[in-house]
């Protein structure tokens, strides 16, 4: 009998708990967006069809730029059609160093105010003199956008989180690099597979964030320095091993611009919604 009434307290003490948190206020109030790379094997069977499913979702945002075989202009006006905006655009390590006027040029097609690098080159392992030149690199493309009225965004990708000094590679690339200049696009699952800790290092450099890619990776997959997993570790936020509450008020704490969802998955159309309803269902 008295473990019954135990069970019941416990029954009423989760119902209790439920129905407090289906009353909080929602956490993510962002608008949601979408990078246009979670696309790349869809866009060639159809760039309108596959428009047509992400306005559907209710995503508004999308980080480019325009897939092959359609030009910018065309793109622009497809999103334009369907109320999706793109306030930023992935540009190639070597050909923004090369040409930032280029990489200028097709961020005003979009009207993007954001332009991301999401891979420093490298050989196997990244090193302090991979992360010197990208400094240098990126304090002079970075001012070069700032005259033209464009942020530039570094997204990590993990292999940055190696040691180095009292820190680390990453905490190298922040502290050499001019904040005028150069500000930082978080991929949130990457940080953590490089072994860092998402919500701790939002905080720890508040103000050079401008941006997060929205990911998750499957339970079991240990953490590593190589910037890669197969893509079918890629899980819906909130069901891998991120704490996306606790990333969420860090990312709200520190102005976090825009959040665009980053699904590299061969599951993604079926990953997405869950995303999505995971985030809307977060609640303070």
């Amino acid at each position: 009998m008295k473990k019954l009434f135990f069970f019941s307290l416990l029954i009423c003490a989760a119902w209790i708990n439920c129905t407090l948190a289906q009353d909080g206020k929602p956490l993510f109030t962002h608008a949601i967006g979408v990078q246009a790379y979670t696309y790349r094997n869809s866009f060639p069977n159809g760039v309108a069809a596959v428009l047509d499913s992400v306005k559907a979702l209710g995503i508004t945002e999308m980080e480019g730029p325009n897939p092959k075989n359609i030009s910018p202009e065309e793109f622009k006006k497809m999103l334009d059609d369907r109320g999706i905006s793109m306030p930023s655009i992935g540009i190639d390590y070597n050909a923004i160093v090369k040409d930032p006027e280029a990489a200028i040029k097709l961020a005003k097609v979009f009207g993007s105010k954001f332009i991301m690098v999401a891979w420093i080159p490298h050989g196997k392992t990244f090193t302090i003199d991979d992360a010197k030149k990208a400094v240098t690199d990126f304090n002079r493309v970075g001012k070069i956008l700032k005259e033209n009225d464009i942020t530039f965004c570094y997204h990590d990708h993990g292999y940055e989180f190696g040691p180095y000094g009292d820190g680390t590679l990453f905490d190298y690339i922040v502290q050499n690099t001019n904040p005028k200049y150069v500000s930082f696009e978080m991929d949130l699952m990457w940080t953590f597979h490089g072994g860092a800790n998402p919500a701790q290092l939002l905080y720890k450099y508040k103000g050079r964030w401008k941006m997060v890619h929205l990911k998750d990776i499957r339970k079991g997959i240990d953490n590593d320095l190589t910037g890669g997993t197969n893509t079918h570790n890629d899980v819906a936020v909130g069901t891998g091993q991120l704490n996306y509450p606790e990333i969420i008020k860090a990312a709200k704490a520190v102005n976090i611009k825009h959040y665009f969802i980053e699904d590299e998955s061969p599951d993604h159309a079926i990953q997405i919604p869950v995303t999505i309803a995971y985030l809307r269902g977060l609640k303070k």
